[in-house]
């Protein structure tokens, strides 16, 4: 019986733009017949991985990157200073025992080429201990002669994935045998309700004309415009714990990175304009439902947009609906987690029918005590 991992949020974002799109304008989707406030998974998958470069320990994250052939020189250079010179020859051959690809990088017209380490053709996710391995690897065989054995550095490729990997997967596209399937999606926020962008003019003073004693005129250097929007939003995310177990290979690896990724999804904000709007804050409302069946996402309750109250803030009145829905889809399909946790800013109608209220400190331990018997003991 899998097991899966549904975080929903629900989080007020006041005038920003977090995530935007090619013209500079913040993200929007249009849902339920009106414009929403959107914030791409990529964007706050992005934002998630850097805190796990705050908080976590090296060994266990990885590197994506086109410029493999650099970072496995690197390594090898590392572990065998006689080698350095020979070290970018035999990352390659790493790779291209692997299959994968290499091609000249593009160099500024001030470099050439040919100086230049040699690029995967696409980024490449690898986890710092698979970039070790296949270091030692390269070391081995240059100081015995003999030619890398493609199928330990297959066997390397295919094991020892790090956290990141494993949650957000990885696409080798020159041999589909190395991928690694996601054990994490995440959904694109939208807003709640129905937002539109505004504009901010904007001014920047000249410091020395705004000084001088005859002004030839304001003062102002530049001036500009940038599009912001804001809204409440709902942020949907999910874990498949079997197969995130698959992909680490061990128990209290695969616990530490579903912790870790949930205490990371609630904390960040990805950080697009950030010195502009100070727009950091933390969410109204977390509910972590552990299930069964499959993973179920709540957006649907917001299929028919929150609409504007004098009595009451979009927050509550978001939570109110998606307990609603909640308990719709439970009476209609017959789904209902297992064990469910909920942290909320505010003593919300309805919240506490969603699941056991819990301190944010603690949210993480009580899922990790639910879900721990459900996986193998580690050797």
């Amino acid at each position: 019986m899998s097991t899966y991992i549904d975080v929903h949020i629900i989080q007020n974002i006041p005038p920003s733009c977090v995530n935007r799109d090619d013209t500079g304008s913040p993200k929007s989707a249009m849902y339920g017949g009106v414009k929403r406030l959107r914030v791409s998974s990529q964007a706050w998958k992005h934002v998630t991985r850097s805190y796990f470069d705050a908080h976590l320990d090296k060994e266990d994250l990885g590197m994506r990157t086109k410029r493999v052939v650099s970072i496995l020189a690197k390594e090898i250079g590392r572990q065998a200073e006689d080698l350095e010179n020979d070290a970018q020859g035999l990352a390659e051959e790493v790779f291209k025992a692997a299959k994968i690809n290499l091609s000249e990088p593009r160099a500024k017209k001030s470099e050439e080429a040919s100086k230049k380490a040699k690029e995967s053709s696409y980024l490449l996710f690898l986890s710092n201990r698979q970039i070790a391995q296949l270091a030692e690897l390269a070391v081995e065989s240059a100081r015995s002669g003999e030619e890398l054995d493609k199928k330990e550095v297959k066997k390397v490729f295919k094991s020892e994935n790090s956290i990141d990997v494993a949650l957000f997967g990885r696409m080798v596209a020159d041999d589909a045998d190395l991928n690694v399937d996601a054990a994490c999606q995440v959904a694109h926020a939208i807003s709640t309700h129905a937002a539109e962008n505004e504009f901010d003019f904007f001014t920047a003073v000249d410091d020395d004309k705004s000084r001088a004693e005859e002004r030839e005129d304001a003062g102002a250097g530049m001036m500009g415009a940038i599009e912001f929007s804001s809204a409440t939003m709902y942020r949907y995310a999910t874990v498949n714990l079997d197969l995130l177990h698959e992909n680490l290979g061990d128990a209290e690896a695969t616990l530490r990175a579903l912790t870790s990724f949930i205490e990371a999804f609630v904390k960040t904000m990805p950080t697009g304009k950030q010195n502009t709007f100070a727009n950091r804050t933390l969410p109204s409302m977390v509910a972590v439902q552990v299930r069964d069946d499959q993973p179920v996402s709540l957006v649907g309750a917001f299929e028919r947009p929150v609409l504007k109250s004098d009595t009451e803030g979009f927050v509550a009145k978001s939570v109110r609906k998606l307990v609603e829905h909640e308990k719709q889809l439970e009476e209609a399909f017959g789904v209902k987690p297992r064990r469910a946790f909920v942290v909320s800013l505010g003593d919300y109608e309805g919240a506490e029918s969603l699941g056991e209220q819990v301190a944010f400190n603690d949210l993480t331990g009580k899922v990790r005590d639910v879900v721990e018997s459900r996986l193998p003991a580690s050797e």
